[in-house]
């Protein structure tokens, strides 16, 4: 399955990858050694631990190979008058203008104002054309909305 990312998204996930494989890596295995050379590892708390590290490290190098494997550079969306993957919101929201860009999840930063296709509000948004609002639900337990006015979209 295709994975669309913007060509920052693309040189993150990359630099990621490599600093895991080329340092990471090497200071996982650099605390394996030292820990095993305290013995008995049965009862070596820093050797699982240890190991327990370089689990979650491999696992997350396979999980960023997989989605390397995936990616698809995102180019810049058609002049459309529909919000797309890729697409970048003007939205206004309590007497504030923000920035999104739409954005596939392993991508989103809201720092960054990327926000997942796949987010309640990236879910609100796909298709809804300049001068549409729409309201996301705050929980399940609350009647709370939260009530976003699309302003532009490019």
């Amino acid at each position: 399955m295709t994975k669309y990312f913007t060509s920052e998204g693309l040189a993150k996930l990359k630099k990621e990858l490599n600093y895991l494989k080329d340092v990471k890596r090497k200071e996982v295995a650099t605390k394996i050694r030292y820990a095993a050379s305290f013995g008995d590892l049965k009862e070596n708390a820093s050797y699982h631990q240890a190991k327990e590290d370089q689990a979650f490290l491999e696992g997350r190098i396979l999980h960023l190979e997989k989605s390397l494997k995936q990616a698809q550079e995102l180019t810049k969306p058609k002049q459309s008058t529909k919000i797309q993957l890729g697409s970048k919101v003007l939205l206004a929201f309590e007497g504030k203008d923000i920035k999104f860009q739409i954005v596939e999840q392993e991508e989103a930063d809201l720092q960054q104002g990327k926000i997942s296709l796949q987010s309640p509000l990236g879910r609100a948004l796909l298709n809804k054309s300049a001068g549409e609002s729409v309201k996301i639900k705050i929980s399940e337990n609350e009647e709370n909305e939260i009530e976003y006015k699309i302003l532009k979209i490019d």
